[in-house]
């Protein structure tokens, strides 16, 4: 069955505005990353955008472009709003993959449609990779996640979860210590891949007080009763952007030809 990536690009971002026109090895970092998203199985790969300077942009390069409402307050509106133009089926796969992500594996992208394919019962699938620094469990700009057997997330959470009470004292957030040995700590990496259906109810869905508390919007559909699938990355992820800093070192990277340019 075939998939739709969608990217959605915004220019007013707070940390970095303009981000998905930023020059990048001769190149708007939004061409990047609708590059990386051709290179997997997608039927279509779209650009969502509120921005006439991105359309214009994504236009240029030959990028399929939607212009979708500056009003909405998450990607995932954004995603559904695309969805709905689209008229995509209520089984249609959309995978969203984020618009300052420029080295995305493309196989990352085929890992997150594949499981959605796979578990008939999860209406969202996403990634992690395993945490080896306990100082990574601690960081609450870290998302953790905890999942059962079959790869069904329970939680996710800024928070180190699972909490080892038999090994780390009180205050251990401040202090050096290690991981226990027979639990895994996991990283939640921010690609999904929604059936279409689940779109079109999420946004009738009021955040839910844990998305409220730890602002993550996942938790909304955990609320409601939606089954959201984790798999381990094939592959690590390359850092996206977020700030000038992160900008700066892509640049030397990807200039130096130590990544496709």
């Amino acid at each position: 069955m075939s998939f739709t990536v969608v990217i959605p690009a915004r220019y007013a971002s707070s940390r970095l505005p303009g981000k998905p026109l930023a020059m990048i090895a001769g190149k708007p970092m939004i061409q990047h990353v609708c590059e990386r998203a051709n290179e997997s199985r997608a039927s279509r790969v779209v650009v969502a955008t509120d921005d006439a300077r991105i359309e214009e942009a994504c236009r240029g390069f030959g990028a399929e472009v939607i212009m979708t409402s500056p009003h909405h307050a998450s990607g995932t509106d954004r995603l559904e709003e695309v969805a709905r133009k689209l008229q995509l089926d209520p089984d249609h796969r959309v995978v969203n993959v984020q618009g300052d992500e420029p080295l995305i594996p493309p196989e990352l992208i085929n890992q997150v449609a594949d499981n959605l394919e796979q578990y008939q019962e999860a209406a969202i699938a996403t990634l992690c990779e395993r945490i080896h620094d306990a100082r990574q469990v601690f960081n609450p700009n870290v998302v953790k996640v905890v999942f059962d057997a079959r790869g069904m997330a329970h939680y996710f959470s800024r928070a180190p979860i699972p909490w080892a009470r038999d090994f780390w004292p009180a205050g251990a957030a401040t202090q050096d210590v290690d991981l226990p040995d027979g639990i895994g700590y996991f990283r939640h990496i921010g690609i999904y891949g929604y059936r279409a259906s689940v779109l079109s109810e999420f946004v009738t869905w009021l955040p839910a007080p844990t998305e409220r508390v730890e602002s993550l919007e996942q938790l909304r559909a955990l609320y409601n009763g939606a089954l959201i699938h984790v798999d381990v990355a094939d592959r690590p992820p390359a850092p996206g952007v977020d700030t000038e800093e992160d900008l700066a070192r892509l640049r030397a990277l990807m200039e130096k030809g130590g990544a496709r340019g």
